[in-house]
């Protein structure tokens, strides 16, 4: 671990980066956020900091007097869901086919501007998922809608179960033993993205009507005990619920897949973890609101999910519960460079290459999310020894981008 505390901080920053490149502007980013006056103890980096569109992703921190919006993010709720079933990597013949099948039962990626057309959302969505919506997620969006009428102009129920585009991917994969598990990354969708941004926009105009200077606008923040931060919080709680779902129901869709395939399989376990949220907690001896942005919850024995890239390997963990990181660590591999640097710098060919063997994308369109765009897993993951312990190592069969 190590300590950064320049002038004008009012809390140091803890960051796990020993072994792992983080670009300056990232940095920056954390030492804007430590010199917040409402920041808890510290703020924690994780070993895949890397610089984000409104806050560090990889950061934590803690505070009991208010909420920085943008430092959770407009995906609200992303996480990971693995599920080990009792198939084995030899029962596998074609991979292409059990891609080709899931891709027709989960709706991925994105067209027509995310119109009605979209290929990412439900033309007609299934019972099931309609009988989520409606016993667990409706009543509360529209109680959401009711008092930010804005909010109602978002996809939301035909997102629901649906895996979206850039980072967002399903994948089946081996585990050491030989095991096949599925594993997702999604989040909210289009209406975790439009309650993010919604509220972004009224914590600065907060700021604007009150005069308040921020060393970044992005540090908006909306404060404890005015109406807009009940509501943020309800919202907020309500996407991280909405990205649950839409987990459990994609993992379903795709477990049904796999018996259509292998009638025997059952489901031997279940992991769960978000990577963008908030929670009150107890830290240092204060319950506090803990904000992770691309962080997982690493408490002692929790069970957690740290994925590489297309092309890496992945990590099923147990928290350590190090209270300097306020329990948590890395939520992936982070990214090592921008989109559009990946694009520019790594050709089809590369991209196949660092693919081999996996069943997956190989065109244009997925270059950003070539393993070569993120840091190398190994590091992060050597990196952080002092908040989880490996459990397992999963490595991809096949993969689905949007």
């Amino acid at each position: 671990m190590r300590v950064i505390f320049d002038a004008g901080q009012t809390v140091p920053i803890k960051a796990w980066i020993d072994g792992v490149p983080v670009e300056d502007k990232a940095l920056q980013q954390l030492k804007n956020l430590a010199s917040m006056p409402f920041i808890f103890e510290h703020v924690a980096a994780m070993p895949d900091v890397h610089w984000g569109q409104g806050a560090t992703i990889g950061s934590v921190y803690a505070t009991t007097e208010a909420i920085i919006p943008a430092a959770v993010g407009v995906d609200i709720g992303c996480g990971m869901m693995a599920w080990k079933t009792s198939l084995t990597l030899d029962q596998v013949s074609d991979a292409r086919a059990i891609r080709s099948a899931i891709e027709k039962v989960v709706p991925v990626g994105r067209t027509g501007h995310g119109g009605k057309s979209d290929r990412g959302s439900w033309g007609r969505v299934p019972e099931q998922v309609s009988a989520r919506w409606k016993n667990e997620l409706q009543k509360d969006y529209e109680a959401i809608v009711a008092a930010h009428p804005d909010i109602g102009r978002s996809n939301s129920l035909i997102h629901l179960g649906t895996l979206g585009t850039g980072n967002h991917f399903i994948e089946i994969c081996r585990d050491q033993q030989n095991g096949m598990w599925i594993l997702l990354h999604s989040g909210s969708r289009g209406v975790g993205n439009k309650i993010g941004t919604y509220f972004i926009q009224r914590a600065r105009a907060e700021m604007e009507k009150h005069n308040t200077s921020l060393p970044d606008a992005d540090l908006a923040y909306l404060s404890a005990g005015t109406q807009l931060f009940e509501d943020y919080i309800f919202a907020l709680n309500w996407a991280q619920r909405f990205a649950l779902a839409n987990r459990e129901i994609m993992a379903l869709h795709i477990f049904e897949v796999l018996v259509d395939f292998f009638p025997d399989a059952v489901i031997t376990d279940k992991i769960s973890c978000h990577h963008n949220y908030m929670a009150w907690e107890k830290h240092f001896g204060r319950m506090v609101m803990v904000t992770r942005k691309g962080a997982v919850r690493a408490q002692q024995g929790d069970q957690g999910i740290i994925p590489g890239s297309m092309g890496a390997r992945s990590y099923i963990v147990s928290g350590l519960g190090n209270a300097e990181s306020f329990c948590s660590c890395s939520h992936g591999a982070g990214r090592a460079m921008s989109r559009t640097e990946a694009k520019r710098k790594f050709t089809m060919a590369d991209h196949a290459t660092a693919t081999a063997g996996v069943e997956c994308r190989k065109d244009a369109g997925v270059i950003d999310e070539t393993p070569g765009a993120y840091k190398p897993i190994d590091a992060v993951m050597a990196a952080q020894t002092d908040l989880v312990r490996t459990e397992n190592i999963l490595q991809q069969i096949l993969c689905v981008k949007g």
